[in-house]
């Protein structure tokens, strides 16, 4: 199965690269790998926001990491074309945004973690990863991840 039927199956519609805020851009290619700039959380077009821990609970931290991974494929597949050339999903860093109790920051950044899995395999979908509990992330989003594929 493509990971584009993969996607339909799964009733997912990747969204456009998003505009960046600040002086970075979506992506870099180098050789086989491809370095995508970290995403924050959305919900309804707008940041997530909340804090892990205090508004927001680890459940809720998951989901926000899974649409995180959705916004990643649409500007990994606007880096490269097509998803059926990514060769594996090589590294994933997850920065929560946490109260100074919070220790679940690795189950929230599972949300990312299972999803690259579903779509591409137990195999090209396992990653290395880093997830850190932070104090604030950019406009008071509850999680921001950043991805590096190895591609064709």
């Amino acid at each position: 199965m493509s990971i584009n039927d993969k996607l339909k199956s799964l009733g997912i519609t990747l969204p456009p690269v998003a505009t960046p805020a600040a002086a970075y851009v979506p992506f870099v290619r180098t050789g086989n790998l491809v370095f995508l700039s970290g995403h924050i959380a959305k919900k309804d077009g707008k940041p997530w926001v909340g804090q892990l821990g205090g508004a927001i609970g680890t459940e809720e931290g998951k989901q926000a990491a899974r649409a995180i991974a959705i916004d990643l494929l649409g500007t990994l597949q606007a880096a490269i074309g097509d998803l059926n050339k990514v060769k594996r999903i090589v590294k994933v860093m997850s920065l929560v945004n946490s109260t100074p109790t919070f220790t679940e920051q690795h189950v929230v950044t599972n949300g990312a973690s299972e999803f690259f899995a579903e779509v591409f395999g137990p195999e090209k979908g396992a990653h290395a990863r880093s997830a850190f509990g932070v104090a604030q992330i950019p406009m008071g989003a509850c999680v921001e991840i950043e991805l590096i594929a190895e591609v064709e």
